[in-house]
């Protein structure tokens, strides 16, 4: 799948990203013609791709002689009137989504990105501005239903019901920082209808731990809280950074975890230091668990498959702009450092195939969510889900630095110490049998140490480990992750 910013005509990508638009009509000419869009997504749909487009309905650009702003010379023809119509923080335009014609506006909007561009679906940008009347600004949501269901909430905004009805294998996905209930569920369930939320706190916790605190310093159990605190029976998009962390005047994770190394160090003719050895090893950790057990889906960030290595303030992701003479020659990514053989680029890189290819033939994505034990949510039970698929993380031993789950059949085992390798170390797992190595961080070919033979087996003793029946022994180095399966 294949998810695009927003492609609508907005002011200058170094102030909006694309997200203050202008025209919702017109695909950005910056990029290129129509008929280019229509070629990108045709090529996409003939290599198998769903092609989604970031849509930006929560509000638009300010401006008057290039947007909708005053269009009839009143501020309130698109828009709520006076201060109720403009967002303190975004500075722009906010629309009456009670008005008829407005709804009119913007349900053609999509229909028109669906039939003349033959996009698959939308990302809906902003989704928490379009649900509340105080557009979530200076607001805390605790997770108590005054907060969503009040005077505040402005539910119809929300046009999934419409896009599900016209298209019904379209995607739908709500940025949300709310936590709005049932945003995942049906309309026909009493829900908003999206088909998936994005877990937006995870790569808030990525870059936050690498920002402040040391690999000792680790909360593994706020960690698996984090991946798993998502509503039962609602999809939601995993996924370890976006353009919130490595665009915004931030870095990215491997430029986090190894700064200016990556500079002098990531060839395989150099000396594999300490700091590359640690960031090769966290940044793959990092990615299978956010992707094993975040959700029901994995995004990748513009390189972060292969740990792109530098950060937006740096020259190398500089938007056009006056201090540069409006130049694009820096709005890039560089692609080609994956393509070099003699880069270790390459390891993240092959890491990220395996994990993606993992869960397309295990499934463990589909797999039903982490749930506590007992629990009955959305009308689930246990008993509705063979012991093999459903989730369940068995240990997160703090002094250890050990993680270990079951998802769809597979056993995942994650040690983040930073210098204790455990040998015969004892995991408990629910289905008894034979287990073998289906993933290891820490083969040759992913840059790791081939400390871990991959021909290893694994025979379970039934025995109650860890609220599991049976358990088994493994040996998992220091900064390593291995999957196993029957």
């Amino acid at each position: 799948m294949l998810s695009s910013y927003s492609l609508a005509q907005h002011l200058t990508p170094k102030t909006a990203f694309g997200y203050q638009v202008t025209n919702f009509f017109a695909a950005s000419s910056r990029y290129g013609s129509p008929e280019d869009l229509k070629e990108l997504v045709d090529t996409a749909h003939g290599m198998g791709l769903t092609v989604l487009l970031d849509m930006v309905h929560s509000h638009a650009c300010k401006n008057v002689l290039d947007g909708l702003n005053e269009f009839d010379g009143t501020d309130h023809l698109y828009f709520h009137g006076g201060s109720k119509g403009r967002h303190e923080l975004w500075d722009s335009r906010l629309f009456n989504y009670n008005q008829h014609e407005v709804l009119r506006f913007l349900l053609s909007n999509l229909r028109f990105y669906m039939e003349v561009f033959q996009f698959d679906g939308f990302r809906f940008d902003g989704v928490t501005s379009m649900m509340y009347k105080h557009h979530g600004i200076g607001t805390g949501f605790s997770g108590g239903y005054h907060e969503y269901f009040g005077e505040a909430a402005d539910i119809e905004a929300i046009a999934n019901d419409a896009i599900h009805k016209l298209y019904p294998s379209a995607i739908t996905i709500a940025e949300d920082v709310s936590g709005m209930p049932l945003l995942g569920a049906p309309v026909e369930k009493g829900g908003v209808g999206f088909d998936y939320r994005l877990s937006m706190a995870i790569p808030d916790m990525w870059i936050k731990l690498l920002k402040h605190k040391s690999d000792d310093e680790w909360d593994l159990g706020n960690i698996v809280h984090t991946l798993t605190n998502r509503r039962y029976g609602e999809k939601s998009i995993a996924y370890c950074e976006s353009h919130d962390q490595a665009l915004v005047g931030d870095k990215t994770l491997a430029f986090w975890l190894m700064d200016k190394e990556m500079y002098t160090n990531m060839s395989d003719l150099t000396k594999m230091t300490d700091i590359i050895a640690r960031g090769l090893a966290l940044h793959k950790m990092i990615r299978l668990l956010t992707q094993s057990l975040g959700g029901e889906g994995y995004l990748n960030f513009e390189g972060n498959e292969f740990g792109h290595p530098e950060a937006c303030h740096s020259l190398w992701l500089d938007f056009p702009r006056e201090g540069n003479n409006n130049s694009f020659h820096y709005a890039r990514r560089q692609w080609n450092v994956v393509d070099d053989p003699l880069l270790r680029y390459k390891y993240l890189n092959n890491f990220d195939k395996a994990m993606q290819h993992l869960a397309d033939k295990f499934g463990y994505l589909e797999a039903p969510q982490v749930m506590a034990p007992g629990s009955n949510k959305m009308g689930f039970s246990h008993a509705d889900s063979p012991a093999s698929t459903q989730a369940y993380v068995s240990l997160k031993n703090e002094t250890d630095k050990v993680i270990v789950y079951e998802r769809g059949g597979l056993l995942f085992i994650f040690n983040f110490n930073s210098s204790k390798s455990f040998t015969d170390y004892r995991v408990g797992v629910d289905e008894a049998g034979e287990y073998y190595i289906v993933l290891s961080s820490d083969k040759e070919d992913f840059g790791g140490f081939s400390n871990i033979n991959p021909d290893s087996k694994f025979f379970t003793t039934p025995m109650e480990w860890n609220g599991r029946k049976n358990w088994l022994q493994v040996y998992i180095p220091a900064r390593s992750c291995m999957v196993l399966a029957k």
